[in-house]
């Protein structure tokens, strides 16, 4: 454990920073410790972000102090075995991959030397990892992607993404889980809310899920979107 530092964030606040460099086995490190400190119950301790390389743990200075948070994180991490953090749940989302759900399917194409359905075939063939959550609710920031697919983001962002748009962003995919502002590029859309304010969990995935993709079309997209978008979920 020689490799992991305690930054200090303010009086309320400790990252713990594993090496700077994304990892499945460093991120399987951290979500681990996320859990582990979850279910301590250590007096004092409030919330826990994970991230690619980080762990940001906020803790009420008054009941607990960075100290001892240090001892608790380094204790837990010495009971670290690789298959510690366990498998977590596959997300089975439906994209479609057709028409106006693609506006940038030809320049990703162009860019990389593939055929549409190349791509198609090489994005659907992953399971892909979620390492963090981030930029938006619910923004999947995911691992695995095939490097073939790797396109650089646009060199004057959209001012509006529509929710479940699903985009490559350098040597990265991801879907947007709301409308907003991006800069990827777009190459289809799910019909699946995978953000909804109005659920219990609005957040429909956790880091340590991963998400599988499979192809769709316009009609299914639509038969998918009116009964509420919901995706098949296997694992625990």
């Amino acid at each position: 454990m020689d490799d992991i530092r305690f930054l200090p964030c303010g009086d309320c606040a400790v990252t713990v920073a594993f090496p700077q460099e994304i990892r499945e086995d460093t991120n399987r490190k951290i979500r681990f410790l996320a859990e582990r400190l979850k279910t301590a119950r250590i007096r004092g301790l409030r919330e826990t972000v994970p991230t690619f390389c980080s762990l940001t743990v906020y803790y009420d200075p008054l009941a607990l102090s960075a100290g001892k948070l240090e001892k608790h994180v380094r204790g837990l991490l010495s009971r670290y075995r690789e298959d510690a953090a366990g498998a977590g749940r596959v997300f089975r989302i439906p994209v479609c991959y057709e028409g106006e759900y693609a506006p940038d399917m030809a320049d990703v194409c162009a860019l990389t030397g593939l055929t549409k359905q190349q791509v198609i075939a090489l994005h659907t063939s992953a399971d892909y990892l979620i390492y963090m959550l981030g930029f938006l609710p619910g923004f999947p920031y995911l691992g695995g992607m095939d490097q073939r697919l790797a396109a650089p983001r646009l060199s004057s962002p959209r001012t509006v993404i529509p929710a479940g748009a699903v985009g490559i962003g350098g040597k990265q995919t991801g879907i947007y889980p709301l409308a907003s502002p991006g800069g990827w590029r777009l190459i289809g859309r799910t019909p699946v809310k995978v953000y909804d304010p109005d659920r219990a969990e609005p957040i429909l995935y956790r880091a340590g899920d991963s998400i599988r993709f499979y192809p769709i079309s316009q009609e299914e997209f639509a038969e998918i979107a009116a009964k509420g978008g919901q995706p098949e979920v296997t694992g625990k």
